[in-house]
């Protein structure tokens, strides 16, 4: 027997559980599915020898009051305006950034506190694949080992490509599913490769907090990652390429040591040697900005099901920002058709 929920969010990013939270504030009851081991997407901080390390964004910022208010409400130690110095005229990932009117902000805990905080009194199940996904007298997700999740409206809260794959295998899918499959099928998500090196604490630290280099091919940004944390052990760097070169060094397994050789050659020879590292593959990490849509979808199945899909690429701007607004917004679509 198949376990129904009135809202199945598939993706537990801050899309996601933001669309959960709006809803389940409503009354509504909702499950959250994520595969991974934690929420957040690539809003991730990891713990490299006992230090808080961010993987993903090095910081949050955002001008919509809304999502400002939902930053501040996060139980955590707010370092404001942070980064106050920026190095180096390359491009930032996200230039809109350091415009007027941008409010910038990092979390001394790291800045997977905020994903943590919206998912507080949700139903999140962790670990849970979902292999396919079913419209034929219902809407069903199938999860590895068999499980049946059933709703009455799905959300899909995932990369462009993930979402590809679960609308690719369904079977006989309803002229609704192979709009939203169309659809995705011109967006692209670049990848992005971090590398997270933490060296000795007798090692001057850089006055800069985050630097854009801009004789680079290799790396995209250096963030000072400890200048973020309170009476951290190490000195913390963590490197992130360029989409391009990303692209190209995904499959090499001796990608770490190259983008070690460019800091190497960018700041000095003891950058080659860090104390501890940590190398992550984003495979689906920033939105292409020629494939971003105005809002997030929300489309009839027949038998009276819904689908919706949200994500950062449903918000113009990109990033966190606009995948909390996406998510929210499409819950106040679920609600308000509803109510019609």
């Amino acid at each position: 027997m198949a376990e129904r929920d009135r809202v199945l969010v598939i993706g537990a990013g801050v899309a996601g559980l933001s669309c959960a939270r709006e809803l389940v504030s409503a009354g509504r009851r909702v499950a959250v599915l994520d595969r991974a081991r934690g929420v957040g997407g690539r809003c991730a901080t990891r713990r490299v020898a006992e230090q808080a390390v961010d993987l993903g964004p090095a910081f949050l910022h955002g001008s919509a009051p809304a999502f400002l208010e939902a930053l501040l409400a996060v139980p955590a130690a707010r370092v404001p305006g942070w980064p106050l110095a920026v190095h180096g005229a390359g491009r930032p990932c996200q230039p809109e950034a350091f415009r007027a009117g941008e409010q910038r902000l990092a979390f001394a805990e790291g800045l997977s506190a905020f994903p943590r905080h919206l998912a507080t009194g949700l139903d999140v199940h962790l670990g849970a694949r979902v292999e396919r996904l079913e419209f034929r007298g219902g809407t069903r997700a199938v999860l590895e080992g068999g499980e049946v999740r059933e709703a009455g409206t799905l959300v899909l809260a995932l990369a462009p490509e993930q979402a590809q794959r679960l609308l690719e295998g369904v079977a006989d899918a309803p002229p609704a599913v192979r709009t939203a499959h169309a659809l995705l099928d011109t967006s692209r998500s670049d990848p992005s490769l971090a590398l997270a090196a933490l060296y000795q604490p007798d090692r001057e630290a850089p006055p800069w907090h985050v630097w854009y280099p801009e004789t680079s091919d290799v790396l995209q940004i250096v963030s000072h990652d400890s200048s973020k944390r309170g009476a951290p052990p190490f000195l913390a760097l963590v490197y992130q390429a360029r989409p391009r070169w990303s692209r190209q060094h995904a499959d090499d397994p001796a990608w770490p040591e190259r983008m070690l050789e460019e800091a190497g050659r960018l700041l000095g020879e003891w950058a080659l040697r860090p104390a501890h590292r940590h190398p992550h593959r984003w495979r689906y990490a920033r939105t292409d900005w020629a494939s971003e849509l105005a809002a997030p979808l929300l489309l009839q199945l027949e038998g009276g099901g819904r689908m919706g899909l949200c994500g950062d690429r449903f918000s113009p701007g990109g990033g966190i920002e606009a995948a909390w607004i996406s998510g929210r917004e499409l819950a106040r679509r679920i609600l308000a058709e509803e109510v019609a």
